[in-house]
C-alpha cells in the first residue's frame, strides 16, 4: 500500500484505502465483499499501470526521493552477508553520510560502499541528509584501495543530493577529495560496479560512481545538479524544477540512450518502495550479471575497459553537410 503518496499518486492512495476499508468491514461484520474488492483491485492495477508508465521526469525525480524508498544501507542489509563496517578516513574523522566495509555478495568477498541519508530527522542530521564531507570520500577511497590490495570487486550504491557544499567541507578540500576519488577509481585493478538507486547528483555521486559498469534503477535520476538548482541557475526560479527536469535528461531512459549508463534496473510497479525485497532482488541480479562478465578480465584490462567506457560518453558522428538549397550536398 502506498503511504504518504505523492500528488500524482492520490487516485491510487484513495483506491487502496477503499480496498482496506472493505476488508475491515468484511472481517468485522462477516459480510462478503470479495467481488467488490476484486473489482477495485483490478481498477487499482490498471490505474497503477496508467500512472507509472507515463511519468514525467519530474515525477520520477519525486519517486527517487520518496521517504519510504529503500536506501543504499537497506540494499546492503538485503543483498550482502557478513557485512563489517569500516569507519574513518585516517586523516580527519568519520563521515556517516558514507557507509562502507567488507562483505560477501552471493558468497564472494567484496567491498561495498554506499551513501546514507537516514530514515528520520535524527538520522538525517547525523548523516547530513546524505551529503558527504571530504572525509566521507576519503573513507570511500581508502576502502577501494583495500579492495584492490586483496583483489576484491567494489560495489557502490548511490543515493545522494550531492556533496556537502558548506564552508567546513570546502576548507577540508571537498573538490580535491572528489577529484582524488575519480583518479583512484580510474586506476583500480578490480571490477567496479556502480548502481544509482535513488538520487545521483553532481560530483557527490560521481565520486563513487566511476565504475566499469554503471547501472541505474528505473525511477532514479542522475545529473550534474538537482532540477531545483538548474531552475535557479537558468531562470532564477526554483519553481521551474519540473521544466528543468525535462530538459536536463536525467532519467534512466534518457541516460541509457546517451550512453551514460549501461543498464536500467526495472522496479516493482509503483516504485521500489512498494516492494523493497523485489527491488533488491532485481539489483542483486543485475550486479551479479555484470560482475560475472568482468570476472575474467585482468587488472590492466579492467583499467582499459573503464577508460574506454567513460571516453565513449559524449561521442557523436557528424552528418553530411547540407547544400545551400537545404538538400544533401
Amino acid at each position: 500500500m502506498v503511504i504518504n503518496g505523492l500528488d500524482f499518486e492520490k487516485p491510487i492512495v484513495e483506491m487502496e484505502r477503499k480496498i482496506e476499508e472493505l476488508r475491515r468491514m468484511a472481517t468485522d461484520e462477516s459480510y462478503d465483499f470479495s467481488s467488490e474488492i476484486a473489482s477495485l483491485q483490478q481498477k487499482l492495477l490498471e490505474e497503477k499501470r496508467r500512472v507509472y508508465t507515463n511519468l514525467t521526469p519530474w515525477q520520477r525525480t519525486q519517486l527517487a526521493r520518496h521517504p519510504q524508498r529503500p536506501f543504499p544501507h537497506d540494499y546492503v542489509r538485503m543483498l550482502f552477508t557478513d557485512f563489517t563496517e569500516l569507519c574513518g578516513d585516517r586523516t580527519f574523522g568519520d563521515d556517516r553520510a558514507i557507509v562502507g566495509g567488507l562483505a560477501r555478495f552471493r558468497g564472494r568477498p567484496c567491498v561495498v560502499i554506499g551513501t546514507r541519508k537516514g530514515r528520520d530527522t535524527r538520522e538525517n542530521l547525523a548523516c547530513n541528509f546524505g551529503m558527504a564531507h571530504p572525509e566521507g570520500y576519503r573513507k570511500a577511497k581508502r576502502l577501494m584501495k583495500l579492495a584492490e590490495r586483496f583483489v576484491m570487486p567494489v560495489i557502490t550504491l548511490i543515493d545522494t543530493p550531492g556533496a556537502y557544499p558548506g564552508i567546513g567541507a570546502e576548507e577540508r578540500g571537498q573538490g580535491m577529495a572528489i577529484a582524488e576519488n575519480l583518479y583512484a577509481m580510474a586506476g583500480l585493478g578490480v571490477p567496479v560496479v556502480a548502481v544509482i538507486v535513488g538520487e545521483g547528483a553532481s560530483g557527490g555521486a560521481l565520486a563513487i560512481g566511476m565504475g566499469n559498469r554503471v547501472l541505474m534503477m528505473e525511477h532514479a535520476w542522475y545529473g550534474v545538479c538537482s532540477p531545483e538548482a538548474c531552475g535557479a541557475i537558468l531562470w532564477h526560479d526554483q519553481a521551474r524544477a519540473p521544466e528543468a527536469a525535462a530538459v536536463m535528461k536525467i532519467t534512466a531512459r534518457d541516460l541509457l540512450e546517451l550512453g551514460v549508463i549501461d543498464e536500467i534496473i526495472r522496479e516493482p510497479l509503483g516504485g521500489a518502495h512498494n516492494d523493497p525485497h523485489a527491488a533488491a532482488e532485481a539489483v542483486g541480479e543485475a550486479v551479479a550479471r555484470r560482475l560475472s562478465e568482468l570476472s575474467g578480465l585482468s587488472a590492466s584490462e579492467l583499467r582499459r575497459d573503464r577508460y574506454a567506457r567513460f571516453r565513449r560518453i559524449g561521442a557523436f558522428a557528424e552528418g553530411e553537410p547540407a547544400s545551400p538549397g537545404g538538400g544533401p550536398a
